[in-house]
């Protein structure tokens, strides 16, 4: 059975392609539950209207088939609670350019 972390450092190669940070970073991933070889996952998005949100959740999908032991896997998109600038890692801001939270 896959771990938690193993699942995030999966999610964690995954990028929104207008972001150069990945979506855990960013703070888009709100669960991730494991039974047996079932992996599910939610997610938001940055806005509603992303265009680029069935590629993301789809790579998202596929990337936590690669893990061993994974035989399946479902990443749903959820708007609650909805995403906010303030989600984002630390790290990911600096890369952002964007200032420390206080």
């Amino acid at each position: 059975m896959p771990t938690q972390e193993e699942v995030y450092e999966a999610l964690r190669t995954c990028y929104d392609p207008e972001i150069p940070v990945n979506i855990v970073d960013l703070g888009l991933i709100y669960d991730v539950q494991i039974v047996d070889q079932k992996v599910d996952v939610k997610m938001t998005l940055t806005t509603r209207g992303c265009g680029m949100g069935g590629h993301i959740s789809s790579e998202a999908e596929q990337k936590i088939l690669e893990l061993p032991e994974v035989e399946e896997a479902k990443v749903e998109v959820v708007w609650e609670p909805p995403w906010e600038p303030s989600m984002i890692r630390p790290d990911a801001r600096k890369i952002l350019g964007m200032p420390e939270e206080d």
